[in-house]
């Protein structure tokens, strides 16, 4: 029976591990981005000194590793095939086998949710772990003074029962699944060991029969509540953060996107070879706003917009566009993807020491260090940075004279990019399709003749 019931776990465990690794792996890529996990002392005392920052702490670490998606599937799968074991180990199950997973398959539910943080199931795992510790010791006075002792210590490690701020991205928001989660784990193996004397019977073909109609049940709803079309916004996002141009390009022939952060990726992966123009109406658009939409006050639509900036040259507009992003998100953390930018930005407008500041604090990361590092040797050396094939080009592409920007994409804006320098050919790109799109046939016909008279 014991192997069976692992067997089951590993079964369990694969599933888990399949879904995010195939069917959501751009929802673990969110998560990276928006967090910062540094190898400071500072850093974790800040964390841990609060209520329920142990586990807060150990989502966060384990979250970094969700750059690569198919660790941190493995780390989920893990996580949930523990629980469910924690919750095994606290009654004996018999004909009610199957509802051992059920705390595991709510987390599940709930690490749906693109703002469900892995803090909280790292809360459940220790309550249980901690809960299952006390029962190994013998009934009298010392399992009660453990007893006793264990709630302040778990309230420092998991924090409080009904809130925490390392459950969910929004602070104020009470997510119910969660907390639906964290009940079952304790209250069901309660209910199970009331009812021992009837539910005894341990037969394999129970067991199965068991996991197998809780394993239907739950999956479907895990199948039915998944964000498939968030997933698929977040791909192209995590595309153009990685300036993945071709697979923008394979995908966006395959199933054209339908959606404003799809077509802004879309645009600028035509642009960045070259085929913006001669190809614009072969695509989903969404008038101008398909090129550069109006920056939204949130952590997450303006992250292409601001990728679209960044290659065309508008060096200050992107960094105040990533770093506004920054600053939105919702439980306050700092992000590695917009450091890295903020980074980038500085070195180009020649601001080393704010370049330096991102950097020093990139360098403690696990991910991002060796980047850093090479980057730190860019900082006041002209002539590396004039050489390098990024850098360089942006620099020279950038803005001569200073401007007021507006949220709303003007044509005066990539005009005064493009006539500027006329090298820069995704300005070009970008300048033809916004006539294009507006119907403006004198400019284009302007832009057109005055190309023809450079070449």
């Amino acid at each position: 029976m014991k192997h069976l019931h692992l067997l089951y776990t590993f079964f369990f465990g694969v599933a888990v591990l399949l879904f995010f690794g195939l069917a959501y792996p751009h929802h673990l890529h969110y998560q990276e981005q928006y967090q910062l996990f540094l190898f400071d002392s500072t850093y974790v005392w800040e964390i841990v000194r609060q209520p329920g920052g142990v586990a807060d702490l150990l989502g966060r670490f384990c979250t970094q590793f969700f750059l690569f998606a198919w660790v941190g599937a493995l780390i989920i799968g893990i996580l949930l095939s523990v629980v469910q074991l924690l919750t095994l180990r606290l009654a004996n199950w018999g004909w009610f086998y199957g509802l051992s997973f059920v705390p595991s398959f709510l987390l599940w539910l709930f690490l749906l949710d693109e703002n469900a943080l892995l803090g909280s199931v790292w809360a459940v795992l220790l309550t249980l772990l901690a809960v299952w510790g006390v029962t190994l010791l013998p009934k009298g006075w010392i399992r009660h003074i453990v007893m006793v002792v264990a709630i302040p210590v778990l309230y420092w490690v998991v924090g409080p029962s009904w809130s925490g701020s390392h459950y969910y991205r929004y602070p104020t928001v009470f997510p119910a699944l969660f907390y639906a989660a964290w009940l079952s784990a304790v209250v069901l193996p309660l209910i199970i060991r009331g009812c021992h004397k009837w539910v005894t019977l341990r037969r394999p073909l129970v067991s199965l029969c068991s996991f197998v109609l809780v394993f239907i049940v739950m999956g479907m709803f895990v199948w039915k509540n998944s964000n498939f079309k968030a997933e698929k916004v977040m791909r192209y996002d995590f595309m153009a953060c990685h300036q993945q141009w071709n697979r923008i390009l394979a995908t966006v022939n395959t199933e054209k996107p339908n959606n404003q952060i799809g077509v802004t990726v879309q645009n600028l992966a035509l642009a960045m070879h070259g085929q913006l123009a001669d190809h614009l109406f072969e695509y989903n658009q969404n008038g101008i706003l398909g090129l550069l939409p109006d920056v939204k006050s949130d952590a997450t639509s303006p992250m292409p917009t601001a990728e679209a900036f960044y290659q065309l040259g508008m060096i200050n507009v992107a960094q105040r566009t990533v770093f506004e992003a920054q600053e939105a998100i919702l439980d306050f953390q700092k992000s590695g993807r917009c450091y890295k930018r903020l980074a980038q930005t500085n070195l180009i407008n020649g601001s080393y020491e704010v370049a330096r500041k991102y950097l020093m604090a990139l360098q403690k990361t696990l991910f991002y260090r060796e980047w850093a590092n090479e980057t730190l040797s860019l900082l006041g050396n002209e002539q590396a940075i004039a050489k390098h094939p990024e850098y360089g080009r942006l620099r020279q592409f950038n803005y001569d004279e200073d401007f007021y920007f507006s949220d709303h994409t003007t044509p005066e804006m990539l005009e005064s990019l493009y006539f500027s320098n006329t090298d820069n050919r995704l300005a070009y790109e970008y300048l033809k399709a916004y006539y294009m799109l507006t119907g403006d046939r004198d400019s284009y016909t302007k832009l057109l003749l005055h190309t023809s008279t450079k070449q």
